[in-house]
């Protein structure tokens, strides 16, 4: 699994100009699922992300997790984070998970994070979405679990 994490102020999604999810401060996370990926893989991640000390504490230094200050998270699904460039001028998704397993994962990574106590708003599976975002910091993340995040 691929994870873009980025501290926000706040963040929405949309589908056909409407709201799906939304959240004030606390993270996005653009979520790529690849073949590989297993349930314990997005269990792992989940388990990551809600204990990343990205917040700052009172002294100003990154040293709070998402769980400490309560915030919480937008989850958007993204294959695109699979797209390998490294050949030719188009693409190739061949490393990302099919859609079916993709959501299986996905929603596995959601309730994850929601059994650890994080308010959870996501965007619709397989939709063209409009993301938006104020960057906090800014801060912006990638974890990889091919690299042990």
């Amino acid at each position: 699994m691929r994870a873009v994490i980025q501290r926000v102020k706040r963040a929405e999604v949309r589908v056909n100009a409407q709201a799906v999810g939304a959240v004030g401060e606390g993270m996005l996370v653009l979520l790529g699922v690849g073949k590989e990926d297993t349930p314990e893989t997005a269990r792992s991640l989940a388990d990551k992300v809600v204990n990343l000390r990205i917040f700052d504490d009172d002294e100003g230094r990154m040293n709070r997790s998402l769980l400490e200050i309560g915030a919480g998270l937008l989850c958007v699904s993204q294959f695109t984070l699979y797209g390998d460039c490294r050949k030719g001028r188009r693409p190739s998704y061949d490393r990302a998970a099919p859609p079916e397993k993709a959501r299986q994962l996905y929603e596995t990574f959601v309730g994850a994070v929601r059994a650890a106590g994080i308010n959870v708003a996501t965007g619709q599976f397989q939709a063209m979405m409009d993301v938006e975002l104020v960057n906090d910091g800014p801060v912006t993340l990638l974890l990889d679990s091919e690299r042990a995040f």
